[in-house]
């Protein structure tokens, strides 16, 4: 899972960055236009997998993973200004999910970009920038599609008519100021859009950046669009709670009213985002959490961890994980019955332990 990190200068996109990935990244007074992104990789927390290593005694324990990419501040002005540099496109293009860091919090010696303090305002800028990128790819394409389809043989005619038809549809949306993201697509038309990595179109978390004394009631940020989330959080609080250890931490939430920490809490909302869950393969090599799309059926699941074990599939033994850790072993939980045999299209769930039998 990738997420880039956007948003205006100044927003406390890179100290959010910290908090969430314990970093040191610097912070800069303005960074508008930085072209180079900082990266970290975290493991998406999971206690399951400290059980489940207790259990089997693994030569090692594998957590899924999440890539932050925090890039340079957005201008607000991507209409006027000809769009997102190609670079900063690229890295934010290439994401599953975008975290929009909104200005929140009052303070005299950081100045905001726009004068005032006003997340509404500053959600709607980055929004409108986003579209007008988007836009900017549907008109080359349309171009070239209305150019193309008279000279067309009737079957390419009449798909490449059919992606004219969405992507006018889309551009009629951005232009009404909607996102991709909010729009009901069929299936297929998901499938014909999916190259073009619109940015309107991925899920987005918008997390307001606020204030310490805003922590225990922080002010209502609204954003009513399909396929998003708001998630506040004190971001030069969370980072400075990152830099302890968790027994301190633990001491310092409790006092600030945390319940906890803002990387679990971004990560879970990400999760629920982007419809991912977990599921985990354990034994004595390794006790490990794979993450996939909700609503895959097993033989899918097999091929995320091979190819070789999708192709030569011949059926799973699922056990769920909390059937297994109420037995207390997979002898136990064979004897009560709880391991069972599943075949291809078997849908797995959330925490099912997974041991896939194939021949290749």
């Amino acid at each position: 899972m990738k997420i880039a990190i956007i948003g205006l200068a100044n927003s406390g996109k890179t100290t959010v960055f910290n908090a969430l990935t314990r970093g040191h990244a610097e912070t800069a007074a303005y960074s508008s236009g930085q072209l180079e992104p900082n990266l970290a990789t975290v493991k998406v927390p999971d206690p399951r997998l400290e059980v489940l290593a207790q259990m089997f005694k693994p030569r090692k324990v594998t957590y899924a993973d999440v890539q932050y990419v925090d890039i340079g501040g957005l201008s607000g002005s991507g209409r006027s200004g000809g769009g997102l540099p190609p670079v900063l496109l690229n890295y934010i293009a290439s994401a599953d999910a975008l975290l929009h860091v909104v200005r929140a919090f009052d303070d005299p010696t950081v100045p905001h970009p726009n004068g005032s303090i006003d997340p509404q305002r500053d959600i709607a800028a980055v929004d409108l920038e986003l579209a007008f990128s988007d836009l900017s790819i549907i008109e080359r394409r349309l171009n070239r599609l209305n150019a193309e389809i008279p000279k067309l043989p009737a079957k390419e005619k009449e798909q490449r008519t059919a992606e004219r038809d969405l992507l006018q549809r889309l551009r009629e949306a951005l232009e009404g100021e909607v996102p991709i993201r909010t729009l009901e697509l069929t299936d297929d038309e998901a499938r014909m859009i999916r190259g073009y990595q619109f940015l309107t179109a991925k899920p987005l978390l918008i997390v307001p950046n606020i204030g310490e004394a805003e922590i225990a009631n922080p002010p209502h940020i609204a954003y009513p669009h399909r396929k998003s989330a708001v998630e506040p959080i004190c971001g030069k609080i969370e980072a400075e709670l990152a830099q302890l250890d968790d027994a301190e931490a633990r001491v310092f939430m409790d006092d600030l009213g945390i319940t906890a920490p803002a990387r679990d809490r971004v990560i879970a909302a990400s999760y629920q985002l982007l419809g991912l869950i977990s599921f985990l393969t354990a034994g004595p090599d390794e006790v490990r959490a794979w993450p996939i799309p909700r609503g895959t059926p097993a033989v899918e699941a097999a091929g995320v961890i091979h190819s070789d074990i999708q192709r030569g599939f011949i059926r799973a033994e699922i056990v769920a994980y909390h059937d297994l850790i109420a037995a207390g072993s997979m002898y136990e939980a064979k004897k009560a019955g709880h391991v069972r045999m599943e075949g291809k299209q078997y849908i797995i769930q959330d925490g099912d332990i997974c041991h896939f039998l194939f021949n290749v």
